[in-house]
């Protein structure tokens, strides 16, 4: 299964009063393990940054005044959503700020039924506990040593990992060895090809019978006659 973790950047809180996404970072899982593919861009906001978002990204409008405008990369971001869920932390914003630019160029929007905040996944799993990215972070050991300042990229990539940990974290390595172990024995009748994840590595021997021959039984059945009453015999 094909999984996008995201997080945006934004001018403020609140898409309906003209604040505006300036960043968006995407990392790719599938079967929830990261593929090494992102996607991330920074867009001009064509306004002000106010200096309580600044002081939370970094990003100036300076800064952001040579990016590309959200309508002129909307076709490639789309395209590269596909249709997978779309992970983030308190997805609700990210989803509203996403969908607030593609209204605003007449696209259509994300279908919220797409939508998988780690959130709400994370108060079900510990009540009452923070629920920050940064604790989540601290609570399993996901290093954040290099995030100074929000980032997209960054933080979806810090969410990724604090999301696969949320799912059951490592004991999902065992549920990839575990269709390791079916492909394998798939090719085990193979007398050619020993099969290892499914792919041939080499000649084996063929399987050996386990069933003992009726010379073995009768060897076997004198052998008992020497024990003087057996506790398996009473």
């Amino acid at each position: 299964m094909r999984e996008i973790v995201f997080d945006t950047e934004t001018t403020g809180l609140d898409p309906k009063t003209g604040d505006r996404m300036v960043e968006i970072g995407c990392v790719e899982l599938y079967n929830r393990v990261p593929t090494g593919e992102s996607y991330h861009a920074y867009f001009n906001p064509e306004r002000d940054m106010p200096a309580g978002a600044e002081a939370v990204h970094g990003l100036s409008a300076s800064f952001l005044s040579d990016k590309p405008l959200f309508k002129e990369l909307a076709s490639e971001l789309i395209y590269w959503l596909g249709d997978a869920p779309l992970v983030a932390h308190n997805a609700g914003f990210d989803f509203g700020f996403l969908n607030a630019e593609l209204t605003l160029i007449g696209f259509e929007p994300v279908c919220m039924t797409r939508m998988v905040d780690t959130v709400a996944i994370a108060r079900k799993r510990h009540p009452g506990a923070k629920l920050s990215l940064d604790a989540l972070c601290t609570r399993y050991g996901v290093d954040r040593s290099h995030r100074v300042k929000h980032g997209a990229l960054l933080d979806a990539e810090l969410l990724a990992q604090v999301y696969v940990e949320l799912l059951g974290g490592r004991q999902i390595g065992l549920e990839l060895a575990a269709d390791a172990a079916a492909q394998a024995s798939e090719g085990a009748g193979d007398p050619v090809a020993q099969v290892i994840g499914g792919k041939p590595t080499g000649p084996v021997r063929p399987p050996r019978p386990h069933v003992a021959s009726e010379a073995e039984l009768m060897r076997h059945k004198e052998f008992m006659k020497g024990f003087d009453q057996p506790i398996w015999a009473k």
